[in-house]
């Protein structure tokens, strides 16, 4: 049986149809003497045998009419929450639950564009697919709905077209809407069983972008932190410094990296590289056994942050003196945006005319890439990337042409030394 919203009824009519009916509570129908509000301006009615015609009449005419008279028009000032058992209401109860709220700024982020994606999808009735009931939403109502979503259109609502003339997709972003809403599904289901249906969402068969970072050159990097100085950004480039040489990720960059992290007393020749993605860390020594700096240029810039500030707060500050709090402000907002960080790395990335693909992120792939060319193993990698699995490494370290040469260098001097072409000589 569909759900059906407050005060509607439905009644077996012949030949095994429904028949829908509003009908309002006795004392709205019934005022006693005196009662100020007057006369309730809804009564009684025949909704018709369409189920979506009448759900859709009570939600969006008779049940606020009726609930800004019973509440003296208070009801149009409160928040309208989602009717129980739609999409909306499934996405609602999901942001209440313990496995929504654990999750971190940016994930919880991408999970409501993936809600407001498919949610806010309009059907052909002019309802959002965020009201339909739940019951209503299976596979055949999904996988046209992914089809459909893919093509990335213009502002007009004209397909992209690529550089060599093919449509384009936002793929990864609608793959990432499927999932969320098969996660917000699952959680809820299990705290609603008899309202919730099986998942529409699961076993689609989601295909992948190929999902590749561009990774930056050790030219980019240099380009970017003198254009960073040149703006007067010294603090960015810094930062881009540090995530080509020590692998840190950017929201780890200016959220949790700290004053105390940097050679601190008794640490002095060291540095604490933290990963809360993996709750990895590692100290990374700064000087080999000799005493020569291994991130000379890195340090320098590094000790010139540092000096003259104590304390144990963020290491990343921005370049300027806030003029309310009267020292400079972490780059990381206390929820932990980096919107205005996002800005100006993009408008120094610009100004150095770097590859547009190239975002703060590329510098940390740029990183790994260069440890791959460098002939690291696996092993030698992970033991500064802090990388638990070698597998994972294949989608960071890119396989350059560097490396196969290396390889096949190496392959060939193993083997031993055989005649094999008859005649006489080695080829």
């Amino acid at each position: 049986m569909l759900p059906l919203p407050d005060y509607t009824r439905r009644k077996p009519l012949a030949g095994g149809r429904w028949g829908y009916y509003f009908t309002p509570p006795s004392w709205a129908l019934n005022p006693r003497e005196g009662e100020d509000r007057g006369p309730c301006p809804v009564g009684c009615e025949a909704l018709g045998t369409d189920y979506d015609a009448a759900v859709k009449r009570v939600e969006r005419v008779l049940l606020p009419v009726f609930d800004s008279w019973r509440t003296r028009g208070l009801a149009e000032l409160a928040p309208q929450r989602p009717r129980k058992g739609t999409l909306d209401w499934l996405f609602a109860e999901y942001r209440g639950t313990l496995a929504y709220q654990k999750l971190g700024r940016k994930v919880r982020a991408l999970h409501e564009a993936g809600f407001a994606l498919v949610g806010g999808h309009q059907l052909k009735d002019g309802r959002r697919l965020g009201e339909v009931v739940l019951t209503s939403i299976d596979a055949g109502v999904v996988d046209p709905l992914y089809r459909k979503l893919l093509p990335m259109l213009d502002k007009n609502g004209a397909p992209v077209l690529g550089l060599d003339g093919t449509p384009r997709e936002r793929r990864t972003t609608v793959n990432h809407a499927m999932k969320s809403c098969r996660r917000a599904w699952n959680v809820v289901a299990r705290l609603h069983r008899t309202e919730v249906p099986p998942n529409p969402f699961a076993g689609m068969g989601l295909v992948s972008s190929d999902g590749i970072v561009k990774e930056a050159t050790y030219a980019d990097l240099v380009a970017a932190v003198a254009q960073a100085d040149t703006m007067g950004l010294p603090s960015l480039g810094t930062a881009l410094m540090v995530t080509w040489e020590w692998l840190q990720r950017e929201e780890h960059i200016f959220t949790r990296f700290e004053l105390a992290h940097y050679r601190p007393r008794g640490r002095e020749r060291e540095v604490l590289i933290v990963h809360p993605k993996n709750g990895e860390s590692v100290w990374i020594p700064l000087f080999d056994p000799r005493g020569g700096a291994l991130f000379p240029e890195l340090m320098l810039r590094m000790d010139h942050l540092k000096a003259n500030r104590i304390g144990n707060g963020l290491f990343f500050v921005r370049d300027w003196i806030d003029r309310r709090a009267g020292v400079p402000l972490p780059w990381a907002t206390k929820k932990g945006a980096l919107d205005l960080m996002g800005v100006k790395v993009r408008s120094i990335l610009r100004a150095a005319n770097i590859d547009p693909a190239v975002t703060f992120t590329s510098f940390r792939h740029g990183g790994l890439t260069e440890l791959g060319d460098a002939d690291l193993t696996d092993a030698q990698i992970r033991a500064v990337s802090r990388h638990k699995s070698p597998k994972v490494l294949t989608r960071y370290v890119k396989r350059t042409e560097k490396q196969i040469v290396e390889a096949t260098k190496k392959r060939r001097a193993s083997r031993p030394v055989l005649n094999i072409f008859g005649d006489g000589g080695e080829r």
